[in-house]
């Protein structure tokens, strides 16, 4: 797959700016990543564009697969001569090419994976090879981590839940969560009752749901992107378990997905960048969804209304790579990586997903995106949304986002 969106106002590259987009295109999450692309570009490009070029956008499909990516990757460095990548979804695929973009010192901005490895294993081990790479969102593992641990203080807060069933992928960006959950957990008086890592390849929940009914868990926390929970949530309507299902659900943040289960994924949460747009994060968040519904509402049944949490991040990093070569000068980010690199460590931006900066070199995480805290300490930037009905998403933590309260399923009352 091929955008191109170009022009010129001059003041670019000799060779114009490209920016090149990697996503799995036939994917929900990355249909929304490539048109938010789109819509960021187009809207750049009319508003005096990048140091006053306008940029061609070009989208070639990673397919969620190492080796695609790195033909892909290759492609657009070596053929077009991009000047920003941006994107990739799954951490494997991800990792895949690090390499390659640090190799030709491409600047390469993560939009949807969120393994701390990513980072911790390029940047953080060799900075000066690496220092090319930054990830605009979501906040890696670890604060997620963090983030979901105290969500179910709240959780024990409103509900007395204290007794946690563990559910993750086997993937690269669940380490995290294996490796810290059980203590997160423990040192907020929760009580882990049952704990499985599942593979991708293809879960049979009966087992499954039979075991955690039989720990007795008030809710099971759960992480899948590369599993689809539908079955599972199918299993948990139908025969009204008494638990609720709470954490990141990958699939489940697809605006049609509770209609396509025919409302099984009501009482669901899901943890996810930008809330889904269903919350003010900040004052840029309404509007760009209301845009993002405006055009593309015609191309799909049911109405789109909203990116999945990628398209949100893909669209703050645009903005945030306009920002960063208006003040450096210069489009020609790959002779002047240097400078590049310092503008980005001074970002401090207002996007649709959240406040955007990064972490410093001698940080844990270099060139990470920052996690936001509130007074109390706690981790902001990763909001919770629960199905509250066949089509209606409220954000229910944290606080300063909540456009409701969490609900329990009606069974459990």
């Amino acid at each position: 797959m091929t955008t191109t969106l170009a022009g010129c106002l001059g003041g670019g590259g000799d060779d114009g700016l490209t920016i090149g987009h990697l996503a799995p295109t036939d994917n929900p999450l990355g249909i929304g990543s490539t048109r938010t692309a789109e819509m960021a570009v187009e809207e750049l490009n009319e508003d005096g564009g990048f140091n006053g070029e306008e940029a061609e956008l070009i989208t070639r499909d990673t397919r969620t697969d190492p080796a695609e990516a790195q033909n892909v990757t290759e492609e657009l460095i070596q053929q077009e001569n991009v000047n920003l990548l941006i994107g990739t979804f799954n951490s494997e695929t991800t990792q895949s090419i690090l390499d390659l973009t640090a190799e030709f010192d491409v600047p390469f901005m993560i939009t949807g994976s969120a393994a701390p490895s990513l980072i911790t294993d390029s940047v953080g081990s060799d900075y000066e090879e690496y220092k090319n790479i930054f990830r605009v969102g979501p906040i890696n593992s670890d604060f997620q981590a963090e983030s979901i641990a105290d969500y179910c203080t709240y959780l024990n807060d409103r509900h007395d839940w204290s007794r946690v069933a563990f559910l993750r992928d086997q993937a690269e960006w669940t380490t995290p969560f294996g490796d810290q959950i059980p203590d997160l957990l423990s040192e907020r008086g929760l009580d882990l009752v049952y704990e499985d890592a599942l593979s991708i390849e293809g879960t049979d929940f009966s087992p499954v749901m039979s075991d955690i009914n039989d720990s007795d868990a008030d809710f099971v926390l759960r992480f899948f992107a590369h599993i689809d929970g539908g079955d599972m949530l199918t299993r948990w309507h139908e025969g009204q378990y008494e638990f609720g299902i709470e954490g990141v659900h990958v699939s489940g943040m697809l605006p049609s997905y509770n209609e396509a289960y025919s409302g099984a994924a009501t009482y669901e949460t899901t943890s996810q960048s930008g809330a889904a747009g269903v919350a003010p994060i900040t004052e840029r968040t309404e509007s760009f969804v209301s845009d993002y519904a405006s055009r593309y509402q015609d191309e799909a049944e049911p109405p789109i209304r909203a990116p999945m949490y990628m398209g949100f991040n893909t669209y703050d990093g645009i903005s945030v790579f306009k920002e960063v070569v208006d003040g450096i000068g210069t489009t020609n980010t790959r002779d002047n990586l240097d400078d590049f690199v310092d503008e980005m460590l001074g970002v401090d931006f207002t996007g649709v997903a959240g406040q955007v900066s990064f972490y410093g070199e001698d940080a844990d995480y270099p060139h990470d995106v920052q996690e936001e805290r509130g007074d109390d300490g706690t981790v902001t930037n990763y909001p919770v949304t629960q199905w509250v009905s066949e089509t209606e998403l409220e954000c229910v933590y944290p606080e300063q986002h909540r456009t409701a309260e969490h609900q329990m399923p009606p069974w459990m009352q």
